[in-house]
Order: C-alpha cells, then structure tokens, then sequence
C-alpha cells in the first residue's frame, strides 16, 4: 500500500512538472513554424482563411508596405490593427519612407525610440470608416495618436497633409489608404 502510494505521488508530481511548464519554455519550434510567426501574438497571431481580411493582414500581404508592417511590429502595434475597428489607416508605401531623411527610420526602428515610432504610426489612423467619398477638402480628422490632419480635394483628388491617397482597400475593420508620403505629427 505505502509502495502504491509512492508511485502515485511520484506519478503526480511529474504531471504537475509538465503541466506547470510555461508554453514559452518549450525550446523546440513546430514543424512550418517559423520564428516570425511566433513574434505576433494575441488577436493579431488569429488566422481565418474565409473572413475578409482586417487592416493588418492588407498590410501584410502588400510587398509595397514591407516599411510599414516592420514599424507596426517594432511599434508592438499589430493588435491594434486587427480589433473591430472601424479604422482608416493612411498607409505610407515603402517608397514613402524612402523619402524621409537618411537614417531616419533606422532610428525610429530602435527599441528605445518605440514611443515616437508608435506615435508617428498612430498618426496615420483615424478612428471611424472614412472612403475617399467621405473625405472633404478642409475636413480635419481626429487622429488615433490625439492629433488632427488636414485633409484635401481638389479635381477629385484626396491628400491628407500633402500626402496623396493613389488607392484604397477595404478590410474587415476599416479602409486602408495607401498614401504617397510619411505624415508626421507636429512637435509636442
């Protein structure tokens, strides 16, 4: 009896072991998983083949915004950019960030400057669902980052702080305007 009683209290603890292990502890990656797909996390790591895409996964699957989705991740931005929204995100291309100063975005990109990157992407998202029909010439629109652009039209044509919007695509949770320039938010 005592005999049993050991073997089931040894059986126990290693279940207690394996069972209290943190799912990070384990060293080994699944077959096909690859490191990036174990940086995102929470709402933004959720994959449904048969919903509309949400702004994040437009984002992703455009080779024109490769700059953007790495601000975004540096940012730790990504489950922002999948909640319910809506959301109308003005999203520089990749040729956009070229025309910042050099160096420039290999600053921002440092984890010690995350807070002013956040800021600057938060600077192109405006809470609500705003298509380019919807966009006035003088319309200032309240920014996700506390800030407000200006928004312009003329012949048809829609820019926001002298960046022009070339396309819009409509995602799950909002609109993503593809815009030709970083918008920076003033000072503070």
């Amino acid at each position: 009896m005592k005999k049993s009683i050991n073997l089931f209290s040894l059986f126990l603890s290693l279940i207690m072991l394996f069972a209290c292990q943190a799912p990070g502890d384990q060293s080994a990656q699944s077959a096909g998983e690859s490191s990036e797909d174990q940086k995102i996390q929470g709402q933004a790591a959720v994959q449904d083949e048969e919903s509309s895409q949400n702004i994040l996964q437009v984002a992703i699957n455009s080779d024109a915004h490769s700059t953007l989705v790495a601000g975004v991740q540096a940012a730790e931005l990504e489950n922002v950019l999948v909640n319910a929204g809506p959301l109308t995100v003005f999203a520089p291309t990749n040729e956009a960030f070229d025309q910042l100063p050099e160096g420039t975005l290999d600053e921002l990109l440092k984890p010690e400057n995350k807070s002013k990157l956040a800021r600057i992407i938060k600077y192109h998202a405006a809470p609500g669902n705003y298509t380019t029909d919807m966009l006035n010439d003088g319309q200032r629109l309240f920014q996700a980052s506390g800030h407000y652009v200006t928004i312009s039209k003329e012949n048809g044509k829609v820019s926001v702080e002298g960046a022009n919007i070339i396309g819009s695509v409509e995602a799950s949770n909002g609109i993503v305007h593809v815009i030709d320039k970083v918008i920076l938010p003033p000072d503070e």
